[in-house]
């Protein structure tokens, strides 16, 4: 599963748009989103670089942690 660190992440809406964004390249992936650490941890199908163009084409510049 990969974690990527998002520390333009601040608030519900960013939340909102990263969830939305990556449930368009996989509607199955699972999401989890800790706003206070600024992490996105999902696990999906999809390539980590799928994943990680979803979430900059959504606005934010993500890095990948782990893989």
């Amino acid at each position: 599963m990969p974690r990527f660190q998002v520390e333009d992440m601040t608030c519900k809406h960013c939340k909102a748009s990263i969830s939305k964004a990556i449930q368009e390249v996989d509607a199955q992936a699972s999401i989890t989103i800790d706003l206070a650490a600024h992490s996105v941890t999902i696990n999906s199908t999809q390539s980590d670089a799928a994943l990680e163009a979803a979430i900059r084409e959504a606005g934010f510049t993500p890095v990948l942690l782990t893989a």
